[in-house]
This record gives C-alpha cells, sequence and structure tokens, in this order.
C-alpha cells in the first residue's frame, strides 16, 4: 500500500485559511513553514528578554520585586514605627526630626520618587515579557491548528486510498463469483 504524498503546508494554506500563501501575514507563514519542516516551537521567549536584559532593567525588577513584597512592608513598617518611637519618646526635645517628622516625610517623598519610576521601568518590562509570550502561545497554537489540519487531510486521503482498494478488491471478488455462476451455469455435457 503507497502512502499518500507529504502535504505542502503554504499550498495548503489556501484550502485552510482562505488565503493565499503570499497574503498571509509573517508569522502565519513563519509557523507553516516551521510545520512543513517538522521543526518544534521550543524556544522560550522570556528567558530570551531575560538574557538580554540590561544592568539597569535587571536592578529595576529585582527593586519591583522587593517593593512589592511583604518583607519590604514589614521592613518598612518597622523603621517607620522605630523613627517615631525613637524620634517621639526616646529623645523628647533632642530629637533629630520631631514631631511632625519633616525629615521623614522628606525622605518618604524622594523614596517614593525614585522607586515610583523604577518600579515602572520593571512593569513595562513585563508587558514586553507578557506580549512575547502571548506572540509565542498564538504561534504555538497556529502551530497546533495546522498541525491537527493536516493530519485530517492525511487521515482523508488514506481513508479514501483504503476505500479505492477496498472497491479493486470487492471488483476483483464480484468477476471472480460471476465466474464461477458462469461455470455451473454451463450446460451438462451430451453422452
Amino acid at each position: 500500500m503507497s502512502h499518500p504524498p507529504p502535504i505542502d503546508y503554504l499550498t495548503s494554506a489556501t484550502r485552510w485559511f482562505g488565503q493565499q500563501a503570499k497574503d498571509l501575514d509573517a508569522t502565519t507563514r513563519a509557523v507553516l513553514a516551521r510545520a512543513g519542516k517538522g521543526q518544534a516551537m521550543t524556544h522560550d521567549p522570556v528567558r530570551h528578554l531575560d538574557e538580554q536584559a540590561t544592568f539597569g532593567e535587571r536592578i529595576a525588577d529585582k527593586v519591583a520585586r522587593f517593593g512589592g513584597s511583604w518583607h519590604f512592608i514589614i521592613l518598612f513598617g518597622v523603621v517607620l514605627v522605630a523613627w517615631v518611637v525613637l524620634n517621639a519618646a526616646m529623645l523628647g526635645r533632642a530629637a533629630f526630626d520631631p514631631y511632625p517628622f519633616i525629615f521623614l516625610n522628606l525622605v518618604l517623598s524622594m523614596l517614593a520618587a525614585i522607586q515610583a519610576p523604577v518600579i515602572m521601568m520593571s512593569q513595562n518590562r513585563q508587558s514586553t515579557k507578557d506580549r512575547q509570550m502571548a506572540a509565542y502561545d498564538y504561534e504555538v497554537n497556529l502551530k497546533a491548528e495546522v498541525e491537527i489540519m493536516a493530519l485530517h487531510e492525511k487521515m482523508d486521503a488514506l481513508r479514501s486510498q483504503q476505500m479505492m482498494t477496498l472497491l479493486t478488491q470487492q471488483q476483483a471478488q464480484i468477476e471472480l463469483l460471476t465466474r464461477l455462476v458462469d461455470g455451473r451455469q454451463d450446460p451438462a455435457p451430451s453422452t
């Protein structure tokens, strides 16, 4: 039994997507070419972006990771309570930042002024990672869909081939039966 011919994915795109291969977007053409070569989708775009990150981007990620953690909140709360207790209760009039804690407000304002843009840089990187992952997910899903359509075509071709083989065999059996029946109906030889 012969096997059906291999599928040309770019040519099949017309049936599958209703567009000529040249009219498809670059991502779809690349996925079709990769599927035609039997290549897997195995790269990790997030790891690739992390490897390309600059020193400043890595620092921004660490600051954002720490600034958005319970460790930071607890440490910050402890520092604030210690500052207030030290300046209000323990040192009294000799405090370096007496109530209403103007120096503390200045420090907090500077911290917020520095921390906010750093966290925004990290969020921008995260949104870039998310876009890369969404594009990668789209490619993986498209390749899976293309492979399923190709499998359907292969199965249809195999089924058609098997049907033709079965019909040929049945025709041969009918012809054999016809000859056998015709052979029995021959008149008996006369004596």
